[in-house]
C-alpha cells in the first residue's frame, strides 16, 4: 500500500469510520502511512490486512492510539469478507460515549455560571462492582449538565471551565448533597453505598474544605466512613506538602481516599508510601489492550500484587466486555467499573436499579 495514492483516495472520500490497511511489508515500513492518515484526521479506526507477532502488534496499536485512532485488529491473507463482516459487527456494538451524540463545544463561562446558579448541574452515579458475583461495592459521584436545550451534557463540556473559575468547591458541595440525600434514600430501602467523589488535588489547599464535608455530613446524619474521595495520580504530583494535611483530616473522619486513572501519570510509587491512600484505580487504557497484548496483563498483575502488599484495595476501570471481565478475574481481579455493569445514571435510577438487581437476585 503506497502512501500516495491511499492518501489521495481518503482525502476524495472524506473522513471515514473504519480504514482497511493491506501492508507488503513489515511493520516499520507501515508508520510513514499510519501517521499520515492519523495526522490527516480521516479514519477512526484500523484494520491491518496482516498477521502480526504480538510484539509488532503492540508497537502499532501504541502508535496508532496516540494517533488518535483505534486498532481493530489484523487480518491474515487472503482476506475473508466473514472476518471483516465479525470485525465491523463487533465495532458498531461497541459502546459509544456517553452522552450519545457528537461531541459538544465547550461552553463559556456565563453559560456555566448560569447552569451552576439555575440548579442545571445533576450528579449521576456508576457502580464500582464485585467482578465475581456482580454485587456493587460502592458508587461514583459524576457530573452532567441538563441544559435546557441541547439535553444532557458530559463534563467535557463544562468541567475545564469550572477548573478554570475556581468552581471546583461549589460543584463538590452541590455533589456532596446530592450524593448523601441519595445515600440516606439507599439506606432506607436497604443498600449500605459508598459515595465516591472526585477530589482535584488543588482544592485540598483550602482550610475550610474538611470542616465543610464534616458539617454536611452531620447535617445528614451519616458517618465519614461513608464517603471516598478520588483524586487522579498526576494532580497528586503539583500537590504542595500542604495537601498531605488534608489528606489526613479526611482519613481521620473515616473517609476512604482513592488514587483515580493510577498508571497514567507515570508517578514515582513514592507517593503511594507518603499518602494515606487505602485505593488504587487503575487506568481503563490497560484494560482496552487485554487480549492482545501481555504488557498490559503484566501491569495488572503488578499493581494488584502492589495493592494487596500495601493494604490496599484495587478497582480496575473501564471494563465493557464479559471477556475482560474474565481474563480481569484469572489475574486475581476483585472490583472494577465500566459499562459492563452500568453506565452512570441518576439517583432515582439508581435507587430503581439497585431494586431490579435485589429482585433478580431473589429470584435464582
Amino acid at each position: 500500500m503506497d502512501d500516495g495514492p491511499a492518501l489521495a483516495t481518503l482525502e476524495q472520500i472524506g473522513p471515514v469510520d473504519v480504514t482497511l490497511c493491506v501492508f507488503r511489508k513489515e511493520t516499520a515500513d507501515a508508520m510513514d502511512l499510519l501517521q499520515a492518515i492519523g495526522r490527516s484526521g480521516l479514519a477512526g479506526s484500523i484494520i491491518i490486512s496482516r498477521t502480526l507477532s504480538a510484539d509488532s502488534r503492540s508497537v502499532l496499536g501504541q502508535l496508532i492510539s496516540l494517533l488518535g485512532m483505534a486498532l481493530l485488529d489484523d487480518v491474515s491473507k487472503p482476506l475473508q469478507p466473514g472476518a471483516l463482516q465479525l470485525l465491523l459487527a463487533k465495532h458498531m456494538n461497541e459502546p459509544i460515549n456517553e452522552s450519545g451524540v457528537l461531541p459538544v463545544v465547550p461552553a463559556t463561562e456565563d453559560e456555566v455560571r448560569r447552569a451552576l446558579s439555575g440548579h442545571q448541574l445533576h450528579t449521576y452515579f456508576q457502580p464500582k462492582f464485585n467482578l465475581q458475583t456482580g454485587d456493587v461495592c460502592s458508587i461514583e459521584a459524576l457530573a452532567r449538565w441538563h441544559h435546557p436545550f441541547k439535553g444532557v451534557l458530559p463534563p467535557s463540556v463544562f468541567m475545564p471551565v469550572i477548573e478554570r473559575c475556581g468552581w471546583l468547591d461549589e460543584l463538590l458541595f452541590l455533589q456532596l448533597e446530592q450524593g448523601l440525600r441519595l445515600q440516606r434514600q439507599a439506606l432506607n430501602q436497604g443498600f449500605a453505598l459508598n459515595v465516591a467523589f472526585n477530589l482535584h488535588a488543588g482544592q485540598l489547599v483550602n482550610p475550610e474544605l474538611t470542616a465543610r464535608v464534616q458539617a454536611i455530613l452531620a447535617a445528614h446524619d451519616l458517618p465519614g466512613s461513608g464517603l471516598t474521595f478520588e483524586l487522579t495520580e498526576t494532580g497528586l504530583l503539583e500537590a504542595p506538602a500542604i495537601s498531605l494535611e488534608s489528606l489526613v483530616r479526611l482519613r481521620m473522619m473515616g473517609c476512604s481516599l482513592s488514587i483515580d486513572d493510577f498508571g497514567a501519570g507515570f508517578s514515582s510509587l513514592q507517593r503511594l508510601c507518603q499518602l494515606p491512600f487505602n485505593e488504587i484505580k487503575l487506568d481503563g487504557e490497560f484494560v482496552r489492550g487485554l487480549r492482545h497484548e501481555p504488557r498490559r496483563r503484566a501491569v495488572i498483575s503488578s499493581t494488584l500484587a502492589l495493592g494487596e502488599a500495601l493494604g490496599m484495595s484495587v478497582v480496575v476501570e473501564g471494563i465493557e466486555t464479559e471477556e475482560q471481565r474474565k481474563v480481569l478475574l484469572e489475574l486475581g481481579c476483585k472490583q472494577g467499573q465500566g459499562y459492563l455493569c452500568a453506565r452512570p445514571m441518576s439517583a432515582a435510577s439508581l435507587l430503581n436499579w439497585l431494586d431490579l438487581q435485589r429482585g433478580a437476585e431473589a429470584t435464582c
